[in-house]
Formats: structure tokens, sequence, C-alpha cells
């Protein structure tokens, strides 16, 4: 059979299924369903704080915290749907814009997207911040409107490139005249604030909102909600829905987790032409989804995190297999050295470390040196395979895989 053949044989296979899924789409974690079990607090606290927009008042700024998978996007996308939906019923001059950070990556691409969405125009490439800044200002002042900022990941952006971006955004009422700003934050991490200036965290933090991780149980509601949705009746077991609850509530209570996890269990059980996903399909998708994780988080961490992890890197491959701050410090100097850009200082490096540690990339263990005190042993948690493999197609830092730190051959130390 060529290779046509086999093609047409798995399209026309594919699109004869029925009996697998009903709506896969209800399993993506950006899908905005018509309810949030768990989350009644969260949503009624954030649509009070926002509420006196609609009578023509600028809400309070609101810091929302928790780990990824508690709901945060979810529920904050989902009040200012309705807060819209509201506002043109009481003809109040609302309008809000989503940006996630870390994609966006610099405040350039930040302002750009505000700009773009109350109708600026602003070239990709070639303006100073600052233009731009004023651009937006001036635009936003002539729409004269009340306008709802959400900054997604705001960590991301907050540890590489400082907090300039907040400290604009939270003085821009001061200078607007007919327009008003508030803003909410999301950030993944609890200990943001210890990165803020304090002027910044005074205007910001007017109020908080700390998502907690969903439980097995509340898990395990959640996933029965949408596998109503995605699933026909009963192509889905009982054992392969509590498997996904458990396996997530043991990740920290991630909701993202389990949804992937029952999608691409769906997925297995789909390819293998079974009108049941049972627990088998679960374990099997677990395996594809862990290699698949590691994978994006290597991609996805920011440039200065991916500098340190390749440090790290370098030194396993040196035989300095659990490493000091110190030593990474140094060998990220080079590579920092080598792309052209401005290295971190040693204790912001070592607070990358521990981030790298809490993703589960990198192993920091704090171990005892006798009368020497205490220091931290750094280990790679992903092997070097995998790690060439990710950086061999990144068109920045490809070519630094290769590269051979001069500190290594300078103070080359036994195995360890």
């Amino acid at each position: 059979m060529n290779d046509t053949n086999i093609l047409d044989e798995v399209f026309e296979k594919f699109v004869g299924n029925t009996k697998t899924f009903k709506n896969r789409e209800a399993l993506r974690h950006d899908y905005l369903p018509d309810r949030l079990p768990h989350r009644g607090e969260q949503i009624k606290l954030l649509g009070e704080t926002i509420a006196p927009v609609l009578k023509g008042a600028r809400g309070s700024n609101i810091f929302i915290y928790g780990k990824t998978g508690t709901g945060k996007t979810a529920v904050t996308k989902y009040v200012l749907t309705h807060l819209e939906t509201k506002a043109k019923e009481f003809n109040a001059p609302v309008k809000f814009c989503y940006v996630n950070c870390r994609l966006a990556g610099t405040e350039y691409r930040v302002f750009a997207s505000l700009c773009r969405s109350i109708g600026v125009s602003i070239p990709f490439t070639g303006l100073s911040v600052g233009e731009v800044f004023d651009r937006f200002r001036t635009g936003l002042d002539s729409s004269k409107i009340i306008f709802i900022i959400i900054l997604d990941e705001i960590d991301a952006l907050i540890k590489t490139r400082g907090d300039i971006l907040l400290y604009e955004l939270t003085r821009i009422n001061e200078v607007l005249c007919n327009s008003k700003v508030s803003l909410i934050g999301i950030s993944n991490d609890l200990q943001l604030k210890e990165f803020l200036d304090p002027r910044v965290l005074s205007s910001l933090s007017e109020e908080e909102i700390v998502f907690r991780p969903y439980d097995a149980s509340e898990l395990k509601n959640i996933l029965l909600e949408r596998a109503r949705l995605a699933f026909p009746e009963s192509a889905l077991s009982d054992g392969a829905l509590s498997l996904c609850s458990a396996l997530a509530a043991a990740e920290h209570g991630d909701a993202r987790r389990a949804l992937d996890l029952l999608r691409v269990a769906g997925e297995v059980a789909e390819r293998r032409d079974a009108s049941v996903v049972v627990e088998e399909h679960v374990r099997e998708a677990e395996k594809h989804i862990e290699h698949n994780r590691v994978v994006e988080a290597l991609k996805n961490l920011t440039l200065h995190s991916k500098l340190v992890f390749l440090s790290v890197f370098h030194l396993s491959r040196a035989n300095i297999h659990r490493a000091i701050t110190g030593e990474i410090h140094e060998v990220y100097n080079e590579l920092c050295g080598e792309l052209g850009v401005t290295p971190l200082t040693q204790r912001r490096v070592s607070t990358l470390v521990n981030e790298l540690d809490a993703t589960g990339l990198l192993n920091a263990q704090v171990v005892s040196m006798g009368r020497y005190g205490r220091t931290k042993k750094i280990r790679l948690e992903v092997t070097r395979t995998l790690i060439r493999e990710v950086f061999a197609n990144d068109n920045r830092l490809g070519r630094l895989v290769k590269y051979e730190p001069k500190y290594l051959s300078k103070h080359a130390r036994g195995g360890s």
C-alpha cells in the first residue's frame, strides 16, 4: 500500500469515527464553559471589584494569584465577558483588552496589543517603547472609555524585563482627562511581590484574589461537566475519569493537566478504535503528555531562564553533575556575552534556579558542608538528549548548545 492510500485510510477512518468524541474542543483548557464549578467565591469577588465601571467609575486594580490550572484566566475571561454584555445594556463605555505577557514577551508588544485594541495602529518594530506608550495614552484619552487591561502571566515579563510596564500603567490615570484605566494582573507566582517596586505594589495591589488548587473531588466534578459535552454517553469509564482527577490532583490540583489527560486519553482510544475510554488509555496519555510537557516547558522559558538552564547543561556535560550557584553564574555570564544581553545578578540567577526547580526541570538540593556551612547543589532533571533536541531548533540559542565555556576549561574539576 502506498503512502497516499495509507493516509486516505487514516483520514476516512477518523472522519467516520463518531463513537469517541462528540465535541473534543470542550476538553481544551481555553474553552470557556457556561459554568465554572468551585469558583463561585472568586467570580463574585472579581465581579464586585469591577462592577463600579458600569456607573462610569474606575474599579480598583486587582492582582490574581494561583498556580497554573487553578482557573484564574477562565474566571477573569468569564467575568469580563459578562461585564461586556451588561455594559452594552447600560450604555456604559467599557472596553477590555486581554494580553498574555509570556507570549507578548516585551513591553513594546504589550503596548502594541493595547493600542490595536483601541484602534491605534503601531508598526511591528521601529518605535521606542516611550513613543508607543505615548500613542496609546493619546489614543485612549480620545476614546473616552473605561479601559480594563488584563495582563496574564505578568510574572514572566516582570522577571525578565522589570516592572517599568506596570509602573507606567499604574500612573496613567494621573494624566488621562477623558478615559480611565483599571488593571487586572494575573500571576502564577505567589512570590511576585518581591520583584515589584514598592510604588508599583501600592498602586497595583488594591485588591487581591488567591486561587487555591483544586482537590481530587473538585477536579472530578470539573471533568464530569466537560466530559458530558465532549463524549457521547457511556463512551467514558468512571475509572478513567477518576484516574485523570487523581493524577492531576497529585500535580498541585491542575485542571489544565486533568483536561489534557482526558482529551489525549480520548485520542488514544480513538486511534485504537475503542468504544470506551478506559484507565489504560489514561496511562498511555500520561506518558505522552509528560514528554510534551517537558518540551513545552523548556520552549516557554524566558530568555534568562533558558540561559541559566543551558549553563547547568554545560556544567553537566563537563561532568559537574551537582553544580553550585557560583559556577552556574560564571557560565551564564559567558552565554549572555555570546548573545550580547546584559546578565542578571547572581541573586536573580539564584531565584531563577529556584523557579526551574519548582517546575521540575532542575533539582536544587541544600546540602551541609560541615563547618563551611550549607550550599545548594543543582542538577538537571531532563536528559541532555532532549535538551539538545529542543534547543537545536531555537533560532537564537541553537548555537549555544555546542558552545564550549571558557570557564570550564580554566576551572576543570573531576566528576561529582
